[in-house]
């Protein structure tokens, strides 16, 4: 489990194919901060832009691990599959502050960056959400955007408009500690980000569902 705070910035250096199909994933080689790793052991879960891998090697000394990434992630996933600056975040031990919100590390949908500019002292991040995540955003609630936990400011439902399918448009608020310390500050109009919802939303949608056991009695 994670909180969606960044505990730090990182960047892919090297990618190593596993195969030659699309049924092989990848090998990452990621370069940490100077001492990210002191408390990192090997098989230890680490979030890459809000998506949970495991370290499979580590190497303090040169501030470098790795991770095997499936073909199924990465289909279900954005930003994994190219060298360049990601966010990090090592998993939740039980003393910790929970100073974002619960975050799995699993990627629900990719959005797509349809806004981003400075207002006043703090910028304006739009993202259009696909319309199957749609029901699970609301006003006030939480959403994690490359891992980072975000508050929505806004929601619309957006119509399809060929080549575009309908979606919902959310808008978030980022201060400018968030934009300088997160791979956040380098999005741009049209950048895929990695989206999870909020996990408590997950399971009100299941509760508020019909037990398939309620309706065979019926």
């Amino acid at each position: 489990m994670f909180t969606g705070i960044i505990t730090g910035m990182g960047r892919i250096i090297a990618i190593h194919r596993l195969g030659n199909s699309t049924l092989h994933g990848l090998r990452l080689t990621i370069e940490t901060p100077p001492g990210y790793l002191d408390d990192v052991g090997l098989g230890d879960s680490i979030a890459l832009n809000g998506a949970c891998m495991t370290a499979t090697t580590l190497d303090p000394a040169q501030h470098q691990f790795t991770i095997d990434i499936s073909a199924e992630s990465l289909d279900k996933t954005c930003g994994l599959a190219e060298p360049g600056v990601i966010n990090l975040e090592k998993a939740l031990r039980a003393h910790d502050r929970l100073g974002g919100h619960i975050v799995s590390g699993h990627v629900d949908g990719i959005g797509h960056v349809t806004y981003f500019a400075q207002v006043g002292e703090s910028w304006e991040l739009r993202i259009r959400a696909p319309q199957s995540l749609g029901k699970y955003l609301a006003y006030k609630g939480s959403i994690t955007v490359n891992g980072v936990s975000l508050t929505v400011n806004r929601v619309q439902d957006m119509p399809g408009h060929a080549p575009e399918a309908p979606g919902c448009e959310i808008s978030i608020n980022l201060i400018p500690h968030t934009v300088e310390n997160t791979a956040l500050g380098q999005l741009t109009q049209g950048s895929p980000v990695n989206l999870e919802i909020d996990l408590i939303a997950r399971y009100v949608e299941r509760m508020l569902q019909d037990s398939p056991l309620k309706q065979a009695t019926l």
